[in-house]
């Protein structure tokens, strides 16, 4: 029997697809263009904004009539119910199985799931949120997290994972902060770059969200119009998502749910085809962000029909609907022969979410479902219920465990020990304090897997160990007398347990008090998706509750677990230290208990100011100079603890500066600048050598400074190392009155820096030439050497 073109893994993936697509009717297309999620919540109570509006619909469809056209997505398998690893590898390969069977190609689906923390699933290893990567400031760490959650997904049949999001903070007071890497681009393009590395490398799709502006939305309110200009836009926004491109190997993007300028991101053609497919070259595939093809019918109200928003949105490049079917299905057929929807741009979508399926293999003749699946299913014993099968697929490995709390522990930020109280003595009397030092859910961001599904299954237990801050500071000090008491809810005004708190505090030598968040969507919480709030004080009664701790006399250190900052000004000069960790994983309860006894040496750096009074905002130090503090207002932005601040246990000295203080070079130049960092004191830690560009003078206003480059350490104690920069003009282009991306000639300064305030040594440049336009072969990053002291 002959080998249909399309099946013959010899030849190039587009002549295989064209061959199909000549093969295929228009509902077999469209079938490619949709997902289902199977399971949804109809409630009110989902994971997805207006998923009780959205689903009810599609959960009447018929399965085994649907797939008969064939399937292009198949949504969550794992990340909509608790589910044994291994039950549902077999699960999955059977719908598998059953999608290939019930069509005329035999073409299984792409699986997607979450991954932003982790993989969204039961017993799956919960890592910290984004906000602790870039935290970290340690991207092959978090490349090779990343590895191992592909790893993870790809052994129980998944081929895409949502993540990671690379959204630049531009208002804390959102409630998706603890969802992205931090307030600056360079840090969240490298850190996020790291991510799709490791997902990718793992055989996973990586999908960049989301595409683009949704972190600028007004009033920090989540789905809320972006009032970004376009300066802001191209600068700030845009450049984490062309590096993840272009240097990462990112196969897919999500469209994002706002609008900018009056324009939805899912109908706008110039975003999602003319920058990222004609500009950038990008040749992968555009998913929508869940129901987001229908809120153009829905919310944005730019279309009047379910035919018009999936013209829209076709139109723009979206080419698949998430998270299930209900406008690019029957009423894209509907409208393509009514003539109201041309069919090229069905063929156009189409063409691309088969030459994906194609280089995952899935258009293969010998194609069959993942074999780990299969090998559970072999291995587990027959006639067994799903309730006693116990999984020998292990999503939580001790490899997993290990790495992270080494990331939990990279990113835990020592904001203040003014007079070293901290590392705790080992015979101290401890009383722990607060609703966050005793619940393990005060680790873990919103699309962590017990926060995300499990407050829908209550009794279902978490099925990963989540040591609490009370529970790892007794281990870790188990000479110590530690006591507890809650104080305080997380939101709820109810100061009944002040006093016990305090009684508590006041018998001890030190009182540690462990404030915060709990994660949540959609108002579920004080952190997480449409968790936004008005203002950036502490939640609930939480900060009264620190300021009876304080009033007590005894020594109080704050340790913050949120997905957020919060403002700190209040108890400034009273408190005896400040530990900060965002929502820090299943080991970070370890992680801050080996700060606190000094087994860990910090070495966080803030990827996020904190503000020092709670209104004010937004702001973040990408500010120009009107932006700064000055004589015209009375209002004072400038933060308590700086982007890229933390502190150590250890001394650092910063050495032979090398390269010339008024050096000259051409706008197409480039430039390398050394230090050496030697530890002067007696322990272990890392340096974060940051490396900022002040541009003083420009055609366009410039934020006073931004970061271009860093570096981590570690040293031992007398160790030293010698970080070079290699600093190319092409860093320091920006957007200039005609739109174009140019690099300009004049003085510039590049500042050697512990954070975005603290520069220790300036070195002055001189660009000369003419003013030079780049393009997207420029260079995105400043490369770094490391060699011995």
């Amino acid at each position: 029997m002959t080998t249909a073109p399309w099946r013959d893994s010899a030849l190039p993936a587009a002549a295989r697809v064209d061959d199909l697509l000549a093969r295929m009717t228009l509902e077999e297309k469209t079938a490619q263009l949709y997902g289902v999620w199977v399971g949804a919540a109809t409630d009110g109570e989902g994971v997805a904004p207006h998923q009780h509006d959205m689903t009810a619909e599609a959960a009447e469809r018929d399965w085994a009539e649907l797939i008969t056209r064939g399937l292009g997505q198949l949504t969550r398998s794992f990340g909509t119910a608790p589910v044994d690893p291994a039950v549902g590898a077999r699960a999955l390969a059977g719908a598998q199985r059953q999608i290939a069977g019930a069509s005329r190609f035999g073409i299984p689906a792409v699986a997607h799931e979450e991954c932003l923390a982790g993989f969204t699933a039961w017993r799956a290893t919960a890592y910290p949120v984004p906000l602790a990567w870039g935290a970290s400031f340690d991207p092959p760490l978090v490349e090779e997290m990343a590895r191992r959650i592909g790893r993870d997904m790809r052994s129980v049949g998944v081929h895409q994972g949502l993540a990671p999001v690379l959204d630049v903070v531009r208002d804390p007071r959102w409630g998706r902060v603890e969802e992205t890497i931090g307030e600056d681009p360079y840090l969240v393009g490298t850190v996020g770059t790291a991510y799709v590395r490791g997902l990718e490398s793992a055989g996973i799709v990586a999908t960049l969200k989301h595409f683009a502006g949704y972190a600028s939305s007004a009033g920090a309110r989540n789905l809320a119009p972006v009032r970004a200009g376009a300066r802001e836009f191209a600068d700030v926004t845009l450049p984490p998502f062309e590096m993840a491109l272009r240097e990462g190997g990112a196969r897919s993007v999500m469209a994002a749910y706002t609008e900018r300028d009056g324009v939805p991101a899912s109908a706008d053609p110039e975003l999602l085809t003319g920058l990222l497919r004609e500009e950038w070259g990008f040749t992968g595939t555009v998913v929508a962000d869940y129901f987001g093809i229908g809120f153009l019918q829905t919310l944005h109200r730019v279309a009047g029909t379910p035919a018009e928003a999936a013209r829209l949105a076709l139109e723009a490049g979206v080419d698949v609907e998430l998270p299930t079917v209900k406008y690019y299905g029957d009423a894209l057929v509907a409208a393509v022969r009514e003539g109201l929807v041309p069919e090229h741009l069905v063929d156009r979508a189409a063409r691309r979410v088969l030459v994906q399926k194609c280089e995952l293999g899935l258009l293969d003749e010998d194609w069959r479902p993942e074999g780990a699946a299969e090998q559970a299913t072999a291995e587990e014993a027959v006639g067994e219920t799903a309730g006693a099968e116990r999984s020998r697929i292990r999503l939580d490995s001790g490899a997993n465990r290990a790495l992270a709390r080494r990331l939990a522990e990279e990113s835990v930020v020592l904001l203040d020990n003014p007079d070293g109280l901290l590392p705790l003595a080992p015979g101290t009397r401890i009383a722990v304090v607060g609703p966050r030092a005793a619940d393990p859910l005060a680790m873990l961001g919103c699309y962590s897997f017990p926060s995300h599904v499990l407050t829908h299954h209550p009794g279902v237990e978490t099925g990963i160990g989540i040591p609490t801050v009370l529970e790892s500071l007794r281990a870790e000090l188990p000479d110590a007398k530690v006591t507890f008491a809650e104080g305080c809810p997380v939101s709820e005004p109810d100061r009944s347990g002040f006093d016990e708190a305090v009684a508590r505090a006041a018998e001890a030598d030190v009182c540690v008090a462990v404030l915060g968040d709990r994660a949540g969507l959609f108002g579920r919480g004080t952190s997480g998706e449409g968790c936004d709030v008005a203002d950036l004080r502490l939640p609930g009664v939480q900060g009264e509750l620190l300021d009876a701790l304080t009033a007590t006399g005894v020594p109080v250190v704050l340790v913050l677990l949120t997905g957020r900052p919060y403002a700190l000004g209040r108890w400034h000069g009273r408190l005896g230290a400040v530990v900060q960790a965002f929502f820090p994983g299943e080991e970070g309860g370890p992680a801050v208990a080996g700060a606190l006894s000094g087994r860990v040496n910090p070495s966080g750096r803030l990827p996020v100011s904190v503000p020092r009074v709670p209104g004010g905002q937004p702001w973040t130090y990408l500010q120009p100079p009107l932006g700064l503090a000055g004589e015209v207002s009375n209002l004072d932005p400038t933060p308590l603890y700086a982007f890229g601040h933390g502190r150590s246990y250890t001394t650092f000295a910063w050495e032979d500066v090398t390269g010339g203080p008024d050096a000259e070079i051409s706008t197409d130049g480039s430039y390398d600048l050394c230090v050496t960092v030697r530890n002067t004191g007696d322990r272990a830690g890392a340096e974060v050598v940051q490396l900022y560009l002040h541009d003083p003078v420009a055609s366009v206003t410039r934020p006073d400074v931004r970061l271009v480059g860093y570096q981590r350490l570690e040293l031992g104690p007398g160790e030293a190392g010698r970080v070079t920069f290699r600093f190319h003009t092409d860093l320091s282009a920006f957007t200039d009155r005609e739109g174009r991306r140019v690099v300009e000639p004049g003085a510039l300064e590049l500042r050697l820096s512990s954070s975005s305030a603290d520069h220790r040594h300036t070195a002055s440049l001189r660009l000369t030439g003419p003013v030079r336009e780049v393009g997207t072969d420029r260079r995105l990053r400043c490369e770094t050497e490391v060699s011995a002291g």
